[in-house]
């Protein structure tokens, strides 16, 4: 399940970058998420591992995370490495430069399990998903211009 939305948000990206990067940041806005940490001595960085639990559909999602992507106010990006409910877990936020601030672009793959059933259930899952990431962003917009 692949979803790619993009707001634009009137600040700068070194306002916005610590609410991509840091864990405490990330659960101001990030409203699912009811637990993440870093479970590597690395603090920041491709390879930088770190442990998230979030709600879905009801149910808690545990899952370990490594960065695979860390550009400085550009970009990160960061993969599943095991967890429970769903096969498979991709994020990659970018912030581009407009005249006004920043355009931000969230990108998320989801893979859930049970192959076909997994693909049908998608079908209905993608809107939800879609919505709450709307609603994340939006609030992220917020904090960045306040």
């Amino acid at each position: 399940m692949k979803i790619n939305k993009t707001i634009e948000i009137f600040a700068r990206a070194d306002k916005i970058w610590p609410y991509l990067a840091e864990p405490l940041n990330i659960m101001k806005w990030c409203s699912t998420v009811k637990r993440i940490f870093q479970t590597s001595e690395q603090s920041g960085g491709v390879g930088t591992a770190f442990y998230f639990e979030e709600k879905a559909v009801g149910k808690m999602m545990k899952l370990h995370f490594v960065v695979t992507e860390w550009d400085f106010n550009r970009s990160v990006a960061f993969r599943m490495t095991s967890g429970n409910l769903v096969r498979g877990y991709e994020q990659r936020y970018t912030l581009e430069p407009t005249s006004n601030g920043i355009m931000l672009t969230c990108f998320e793959n989801v893979t859930l399990p049970f192959g076909i059933l997994g693909k049908f259930a998608e079908i209905f899952r993608k809107p939800v998903s879609e919505a709450h990431i709307d609603r994340m962003l939006i609030k992220l917009k917020s904090l960045g211009e306040a």
